[in-house]
């Protein structure tokens, strides 16, 4: 079987052994593609109840406003252009999520490519999908493998070790960016330095798992290791060629699913039947803790990252990350601390008054509240798993849930009953549809509504009420300039959302 890069019609080019990143002397020129490709497919449960599987944490604003996902893709705006040129981003997330994904980045004005996961098969074969495609236009750009829940506090700092990383990617190292350690961490992998190559960077000399604290603690005093951060800089085609002679079984499932997958708008979809047969595995075990065991495959390259990072793995880190009052305390939302000290506290509506805490998190939402000890919070996502178990609805979404044409609230449920609020965005239109179990009342609060029922199409507005009777086809509209907002009131036997039979949809669900 032909090798990946010839399957998307890439050409290597490289001039120099690709285990010869020392030498530097491909250094990088002002025209080189740096393609960022962001990895979006995790869960974050250890962020619950704020992320959940419907809606992790890449999608929510952990620090701000903007979402972490959106914050990972803007870190590249005003890429130093001596540097190389920073090319639209690809992201790689999971179907159920690309449509959410897609309006953050429109939100924030990024034109870029998102590659539909079919199920998840961890980090190493999302960068060889990734890869592929920045590869699809025939020229070897470098790519920056970046997950999308990462917090970085200096951006300007972010780039420079970017630049630098790219200058031995160039070469044909495969680089990641290291982070020296401000203390001993349990929670972080870890990556023992090799030999000075200069400018900072360093080769690598193995990777290390999450140690614990005494070992930890070693590693600090020593000097010589520094925490892995998963941010990887490579030439697309040396990837390839990499997981093509380390993971065999992977690299062919991901060729076959990229050259039978298709293209709708923005979105590339792999083949699911391709795809499901990679191996499941991540960078770092894959590829990168393998690097130095063969002169033909490429040399591993350190660059230092300190530039204020953050994996936000958990509820302390993102305390950990923000700033905190004169007591050391930091409240989002509606918090009150009173003589509380090192606590965490986030609203969403309710107000939260935390009276004599100490190393404390409250995280309260529309459906769940945590409360949690700051030591405990890696055991969040044992409670998740938990909460999964019960086959809880908090587990997997919020009572808010977004859609492709926006978004309905759940605001009240009961006994063969249950209101929702719902908004349509404009020019958001809803699947023509029918229920078997179910009869619906639409009120519009606000804009103007397009309705089908049956063979019927008429208009709705402020005030204006209709009534979707059980078995009949309808469709909602939004055919406004300003969001429709309505209440719907569903009454029946069975009110679940499996209980949809679509016929036609804008969004391809049909």
């Amino acid at each position: 079987m032909s090798s990946l890069k010839d399957e998307v019609g890439q050409d290597n080019g490289a001039s120099e052994p690709v285990h010869k990143e020392e030498d530097r002397s491909g250094r990088l020129r002002a025209s080189a593609r740096l393609v960022p490709v962001v990895l979006a497919g995790g869960a974050g449960s250890r962020l619950w109840p704020m992320s959940r599987e419907q809606y992790p944490k890449q999608l929510i604003g952990v620090l701000g406003p903007d979402s972490l996902l959106q914050e990972t893709v803007g870190r590249m705006k005003g890429f130093p252009s001596e540097a190389g040129v920073a090319c639209a981003p690809i992201i790689v997330c999971g179907d159920e999520h690309r449509f959410v994904t897609a309006e953050q980045l429109r939100a924030s004005g990024i034109d870029a490519r998102i590659v539909v996961e079919p199920m998840r098969r961890d980090t190493a074969p999302a960068l060889t999908l990734a890869a592929a495609v920045a590869c699809a236009d025939g020229e070897d750009a470098i790519v920056i493998a970046m997950p999308a829940d990462h917090a970085i506090a200096d951006v300007v700092a972010f780039q420079r070790a970017v630049a630098l990383a790219m200058e031995y990617a160039q070469a044909g190292a495969i680089v990641t960016l290291g982070v020296p350690p401000t203390r001993a961490d349990t929670g972080f992998g870890y990556i023992k330095l090799g030999a000075d190559l200069g400018a900072g960077a360093q080769r690598i000399e193995r990777f290390v798992e999450k140690p614990a604290l005494e070992l930890a603690t070693q590693y600090l005093a020593s000097g010589q290791y520094w925490w892995n951060s998963g941010i990887f800089v490579v030439r697309a085609s040396v990837w390839l060629e990499t997981i093509a002679k380390l993971q065999p079984a992977m690299r062919d499932a991901c060729a076959l699913a990229f050259v039978q997958g298709i293209n709708e708008g923005q979105f590339f979809r792999p083949s699911a039947d391709a795809f499901k047969q990679s191996p499941s595995d991540s960078i770092d075990y894959a590829v990168m803790e393998r690097l130095g065991s063969d002169e033909e495959l490429p040399s591993g390259v350190v660059v230092p990252l300190e530039a204020g990072w953050s994996d936000l793995g958990s509820w302390d880190a993102v305390w950990d990350a923000l700033d905190k009052d004169g007591d050391g305390n930091v409240g989002r939302g509606r918090v009150v601390f009173e003589g509380a000290t090192s606590s965490f506290a986030h609203s969403e509506g309710r107000l939260v008054a935390c009276v004599g805490v100490t190393n404390v998190v409250v995280v309260e939402t529309a459906d769940a509240v945590l409360v949690a000890d700051r030591s405990r919070v890696q055991d969040v996502k044992g409670l998740v798993s938990r909460i999964r178990a019960q086959q809880a609805p908090e587990a997997e979404t919020h009572r808010k849930v977004r859609r492709p044409w926006g978004s309905y609230d759940l605001i009240d449920h009961g006994d063969r009953f249950q209101v929702k609020r719902i908004v349509v965005q404009p020019g958001g239109r809803l699947s023509l549809q029918l229920h078997h179990h179910r009869a619906e009342h639409w009120i519009v609060v606000s804009g103007t509504a397009r309705v089908t029922c049956g063979e019927e199409q008429f208009l709705l507005c402020e005030n204006q009420s209709t009534f979707i009777p059980l078995g009949v086809r309808h469709r909602l509209e939004n055919p406004g300039k300003l969001p429709l907002e309505l209440i719907e009131v569903q009454s029946g036997s069975y009110l679940d959302e499996d209980d949809i039979l679509r016929f036609d949809d804008t969004y391809g669900r049909a």
